[in-house]
């Protein structure tokens, strides 16, 4: 029965959840990685924005909806139908890449590099980044411990700040410096289609359709803050917030990917895009450049470790309830410190092949979700999608192994075998022929042994 209690949000209350969203997705990736697409894109940088905003803004925004759109409390019940092993198995993997092994550890290390490392001496690097994380994860815990709060801290002051720092570098490069004119696109078609592939991705380098999956969990606990209580009035909320936000973040990504374009005519292509966004800022903006940098990535990467840390705490918090939300986070900003510490290219260097077995995984998951209405959590449809994806999901991972770890001769052939026999697996997007077969093969296999497709029905599964 619905509660005629329910609060209707105010269009100030959108503009703060909006807000917020953008915050605890926007983070040290994606300051980073649109820079470094522009720039090894340069003349075909318009298919690899299509690409990339295909996968950093598109696979989040569905990955919102569909945790609205089947109910879920959390990506562990987006992913029950498959099976509580398979979904606790996605749920610890996918949180501990976000919050502990990967993109945590990089907002401190990205902050580090772009904001304290050009004023330190190279034998004083280590300490330095040693004392930095250190304050930084105090800082993280401190805004953290109580997530209803996340709003104001994050939706009313750090993410606000943010935007005018961003407005400011791109007023510089394109209308004081006029700079915009002088982009060009490539019409060459192969290039073209590589260039689409690449950016899609090198969007999974933002993490954000992971993080999309976790931070419904944040939304969803601001929206009960706020006063809506009932289900479907919180689904509609996420959706109208989610496409607010992610709209704003398409915007910032596209000039963005241009100003790694136009870092071309006075910047080398570097290896991740920070060092190019520092000489960005310091040819736009002069003297103040790196000053303003640092502000800008430390706001981007503070505001997303938080949404990051505080939404894995509440997932396994909720999970295993006698740890709970406290102790999940103070181990969660420890062992992020530690990680931190080994340095960024270490971090970057490492994230592939988690990156390459966990999206296609959670693009099923996705699609699945979204198709809620005709296929309700349908267990077969569900467990077939996802045992044929992550055959190839297996499989990419292998392709994008270090070349320390890769040249083992056995690991080589399957690679070779990959090449050889699996469509796509060139351009990793293998996992798409095998993630529809799945679909349609356990859609036809439920109706051919008469399985129920009703939502209510299958949407209670048993946690034995």
């Amino acid at each position: 029965m619905e509660n005629k209690s329910d609060h209707k949000l105010t269009k100030k209350q959108y503009l703060i959840l909006g807000s917020m969203l953008f915050g605890l997705f926007f983070g040290a990736g994606n300051l980073i990685f649109p820079i470094h697409l522009g720039q090894i894109s340069g003349g075909n940088w318009l298919p690899a924005t299509l690409g990339f905003l295909l996968s950093a803004v598109l696979l989040p925004l569905m990955a919102i909806l569909a945790i609205a759109m089947t109910e879920s409390d959390s990506m562990y019940h987006l992913a029950r139908p498959v099976g509580h092993g398979f979904a606790l198995f996605f749920l610890i993997c996918t949180h501990a890449s976000l919050g502990l092994l990967i993109a945590t550890p990089r907002t401190a290390t990205v902050t580090f590099e772009m904001a304290i490392q050009p004023f330190i001496s190279k034998g004083h690097t280590q300490i330095a980044l040693l004392i930095f994380s250190a304050i930084y994860f105090l800082i993280t815990y401190l805004l953290s411990r109580h997530p209803q709060k996340i709003t104001d801290y994050v939706g009313k002051l750090l993410n606000p700040a943010l935007l005018l720092l961003l407005a400011a570098a791109f007023f510089a490069a394109f209308l004081i410096k006029g700079d915009g004119s002088t982009l060009m696109a490539s019409t060459h078609a192969t290039k073209a289609i590589s260039n689409l592939s690449n950016g899609f991705l090198q969007g999974y380098n933002t993490m954000d359709a992971l993080a999309g999956l976790g931070f419904g969990v944040t939304i969803v606990s601001a929206l009960k803050f706020f006063g809506v209580t009932t289900a479907k009035h919180r689904s509609q909320d996420v959706a109208k917030v989610g496409a607010m936000s992610m709209g704003l973040e398409a915007f910032v990504y596209i000039f963005l990917i241009a100003l790694g374009v136009l870092s071309l005519h006075f910047t080398k292509t570097t290896a991740n895009g920070g060092p190019a966004f520092n000489a960005i800022m310091t040819h736009y903006t002069g003297m103040i450049g790196t000053s303003l940098l640092g502000a800008m990535t430390f706001l981007a990467c503070l505001t997303s470790c938080i949404g990051l840390v505080s939404s894995l705490s509440q997932d396994l918090g909720t999970r295993f309830p006698k740890i709970g939300f406290g102790k999940f986070l103070i181990a969660t900003c420890t062992g992020s410190f530690l990680i931190s510490n080994f340095g960024l290219n270490q971090i970057i260097a490492l994230s592939s092949p988690i990156l390459m077995l966990l999206y296609p995984l959670a693009i099923a998951l996705i699609l699945l979700g979204l198709l809620h209405p005709f296929i309700g959590k349908q267990q077969t449809i569900y467990r077939t999608t996802i045992i044929l994806t992550m055959i190839p999901a297996i499989l990419d991972a292998i392709h994008s192994l270090p070349p320390y770890l890769a040249n083992n001769a056995f690991i080589q052939a399957i690679d070779n075998f990959g090449m050889k026999y699996i469509p796509m697996f060139s351009i990793s997007m293998d996992f798409l022929p095998f993630m529809i077969v799945g679909l349609i093969g356990g859609t036809l296999l439920a109706k051919i042994t008469g399985q129920s497709f009703n939502t209510e029905a299958t949407g209670e599964l048993s946690e034995n």
